[in-house]
């Protein structure tokens, strides 16, 4: 009798970021420029691996899957924010917010999944440079990146269709700049104990995994350069590793900020600052990491834009 006299809710309201009016044009251009850089950035860094022969190499492979990762995790979420900041129209539709949380699950999973094929990579690299050619083939790099695509789509699909199986009838507002999974299911009007099951237990699967998979293989990194000590091997391993090392502190260190350190009374605009981080300032500062800690990636600007012979480095 009660789902009677519920009101199906057919659009959400965004209530966007928690600043003041007269800052708002300041944050929108700020907003604008980021995501402009982010956007240029990973482009370039996309054409320069598919221009340079240099960098057809596995790490390269993912580094460009990478890189469009993170121009389509920014396209999620900041286009639709800025549209709402300009318009001052908060409402979004139904069916539009699965879709934001479903692009927003996969191509979150997708950085994840990816950050621990790169460190495969760099595991094999220094491990097993002599073998590095014959583990590493093409056959194996092309399967790696297929299985990342195929568990972010199944793991976002799950999420959606349970999601869309929810009922929301009352409070329809959302204290986000974007349909957060967890900020949607806070107004469902029916039980979500199986969403929150599944949440915690791909949860594990999706992030806890693949960050000590990460772990184990830079722990063995470095109990190999122990191994072997000098003033080569440490410059070679950095050198190696430094720009992956610093995209998953970034990355895993704004989600575990985010999701496993215990709210204060101002949870939302914790979860909203994280969320800017993860979101927006991460995908900005990864093509700065790789292109400017990387003398591959300077080698490639060189001979492709100013076609100098500049040595590769291996």
């Amino acid at each position: 009798m009660t789902g009677r006299n519920q009101t199906v809710i057919s659009e959400f309201l965004l209530l966007g970021l928690p600043i003041r009016s007269e800052q708002e044009d300041l944050i929108y251009a700020l907003f604008l420029a980021m995501y402009l850089i982010t956007a240029l950035g990973n482009f370039l860094i996309i054409f320069l691996i598919q221009l340079d022969s240099h960098l057809h190499t596995p790490m390269y492979l993912f580094l460009s899957n990478l890189s469009l990762s993170d121009i389509c995790f920014s396209s999620v979420t900041i286009p639709k924010l800025l549209q709402h900041m300009q318009s001052q129209v908060l409402s979004i539709p139904y069916a539009a917010c699965l879709t934001q949380m479903y692009f927003f699950l996969f191509f979150a999973d997708l950085e994840s999944f990816l950050l621990v094929a790169m460190a495969y990579d760099r595991y094999v690299a220094i491990c097993f440079p002599l073998h590095y050619t014959s583990i590493m083939s093409p056959r194996l790099c092309l399967s790696l990146v297929g299985l990342c695509w195929v568990l972010t789509t199944v793991h976002a699909m799950l999420h959606t269709l349970l999601m869309a199986s929810v009922n929301f009838c009352g409070n329809n507002v959302i204290p986000h700049f974007f349909c957060d999974m967890s900020a949607l299911l806070k107004l469902a009007c029916s039980d979500t104990r199986v969403n929150e099951l599944v949440i915690f237990i791909t949860g594990v699967l999706v992030l806890v995994i693949p960050f000590l998979l990460i772990i184990l293989s830079y722990a063995q990194i470095v109990s190999s350069i122990l191994k072997v000590p000098s003033a080569r091997g440490i410059h070679k391993a950095f050198s190696t590793c430094g720009s992956h090392v610093s995209v998953i502190s970034l990355f895993y260190g704004t989600v575990i900020g985010l999701y496993l350190c215990p709210s204060a009374d101002n949870s939302t605009i914790k979860e909203t600052v994280m969320a800017v981080m993860y979101m927006v300032v991460t995908p900005m500062l990864n093509p700065f990491i790789y292109s400017l800690r990387n003398r591959d990636m300077k080698g490639a600007l060189g001979r492709v834009f100013f076609k100098k012979k500049i040595p590769f480095c291996v």
